[in-house]
C-alpha cells in the first residue's frame, strides 16, 4: 500500500466535483465548508467543475481532466469533492491511469457515489484514501470517540488509531444546511451499538477495503472493482470488506450482497463490516436479514450496524489500512495503521 505524506496546514486542498455540483440554495454552506479548512490552516483551491445545475458538475471529459491534474498536481495534498451525485463511474475510462499510476499518492476523501472514483485508486494503484465524510461534512465537529478526516490525514505513515462506536446515531433525515448553513454539531437521538450476526465476539485483523452497495455493485467484474484480486494479495495480512446502502430497498441490497460474494468479494475475506442504514426493508426481510440471507453462509464475522457511511455520525475508514477490529461486551473499536 502507499500512504499519502501526512497533510500539514499551509498545504493545499483541492476541491472539485468528479459527479454532482452544488446547487445555488446550498453554495452558503460550501462557502462555511470551504472556511472550516481555512480556519484549519490550509490553503484551499476550487476548480471550474462545481455547478450543481444538472445532475454532474460538468461533462465527464472536464471532470475527468481536474481530477487528474490536482491528484498529480504535487502541491495538492488532498482532494476533497463536496459529496458524492449519481454518476461518478463515467470518470472511470476518462482518468489517466498510467499517469497517475507514476504520481506521489494524494489524500482523497469522501463516500457514496465517490466510491465509483476512490475504490479504483486503491485497487489499481495502491493508494489509500480515507472513507467515510466529506467537504460538506467537514464542518461537523466529531463526537467522542472518532477522528477528523484531516486528523487522520495529517498523521505520518506507520500511525496507529483508534476509534470507538459511540453507540449513539442520528435516527432520521439531515440538517437543513440550507435554512442553517453554519450547523456543526450532529444530532444523535438515538441509541444503538454495532452488532455481530449470530452473536458471539469479534476479534478480527486485515486489511480495509470497501464502499457504497449501490455504487459497488457497477464496478464488480470491470477491471476498477477487482476486490477478490485485492484480496488475494492479502492474504498474509487479512482483509476486512465493509459495506454500506444509502435508499435501496433490502430486496436489492440481498441481490448485490450475493452479487458481490459470486463475484468473490469475500473469497479471503476475514469479516464484513455492514455500516447501518435508514434504507427501507420489508415485513419478510429487513435489511439485517437482507445481510444474513447473503453473507450468513461465509463462515467469517460479520459485524452489523457500524458507523461508516450514510447514517451520522461517520466513522472515517482508510482503504488500505491494517485495521484490527474488535467487538466483545461494550467494546466496539476499530485500529487502523497507516502503513
Amino acid at each position: 500500500m502507499r500512504f499519502p505524506r501526512p497533510l500539514q496546514p499551509g498545504e493545499t486542498i483541492g476541491v472539485t466535483s468528479p459527479s454532482s455540483g452544488v446547487p445555488a440554495r446550498l453554495l452558503p454552506r460550501l462557502e462555511v465548508a470551504l472556511a472550516s479548512l481555512r480556519d484549519r490552516g490550509y490553503e484551499v483551491v476550487v476548480g471550474d467543475c462545481m455547478s450543481g445545475d444538472r445532475v454532474t458538475s460538468a461533462p465527464k471529459q472536464q471532470r475527468a481532466a481536474e481530477l487528474t491534474r490536482m491528484l498529480l498536481d504535487p502541491a495538492i495534498r488532498a482532494v476533497v469533492p463536496p459529496w458524492g451525485g449519481e454518476l461518478a463511474i463515467d470518470l472511470l475510462d476518462q482518468l489517466d491511469w498510467q499517469e497517475l499510476a507514476t504520481a506521489e499518492p494524494t489524500w482523497t476523501v469522501g463516500y457514496s457515489d465517490s466510491t465509483a472514483w476512490m475504490l479504483p485508486l486503491t485497487l489499481r494503484l495502491d493508494w489509500a484514501a480515507i472513507h467515510g465524510t466529506n467537504l460538506m461534512d467537514t464542518p461537523y465537529v466529531p463526537v467522542d470517540g472518532l477522528l477528523h478526516w484531516t486528523e487522520i490525514a495529517a498523521l505520518p505513515t506507520g500511525s496507529t488509531f483508534t476509534q470507538h462506536g459511540p453507540g449513539r446515531y442520528r435516527s432520521d433525515g439531515h440538517d437543513d444546511w440550507e435554512g442553517d448553513p453554519e450547523v456543526s454539531t450532529m444530532t444523535l437521538d438515538a441509541s444503538g451499538g454495532w452488532s455481530v450476526l449470530g452473536g458471539g465476539a469479534v476479534d478480527v485483523t486485515g486489511r480495509l477495503i470497501g464502499g457504497c452497495l449501490e455504487i459497488l455493485t457497477a464496478l464488480a467484474g470491470t477491471p476498477y472493482g477487482d476486490v477478490g484480486g485485492f484480496g488475494r494479495a492479502q492474504s498474509d495480512e487479512g482483509l476486512i470488506v465493509f459495506v454500506e446502502a444509502c435508499e435501496y430497498p433490502s430486496y436489492d441490497i440481498a441481490r448485490i450482497l450475493h452479487g458481490l460474494r459470486l463475484a468473490g468479494w469475500f473469497d479471503d475475506a476475514d469479516a464484513v463490516l455492514v455500516g447501518r442504514t435508514r434504507a427501507p426493508g420489508f415485513d419478510d426481510l429487513s435489511q439485517h436479514e437482507a445481510a444474513a440471507d447473503a453473507l450468513g453462509m461465509l463462515d467469517i464475522p460479520v459485524v452489523l450496524d457500524v458507523d461508516c457511511g450514510h447514517v451520522q455520525p461517520m466513522l472515517p475508514l482508510v482503504t488500505g489500512a491494517l485495521a484490527r477490529v474488535v467487538v466483545d461486551g461494550m467494546r466496539r473499536e476499530i485500529t487502523q495503521t497507516l502503513g
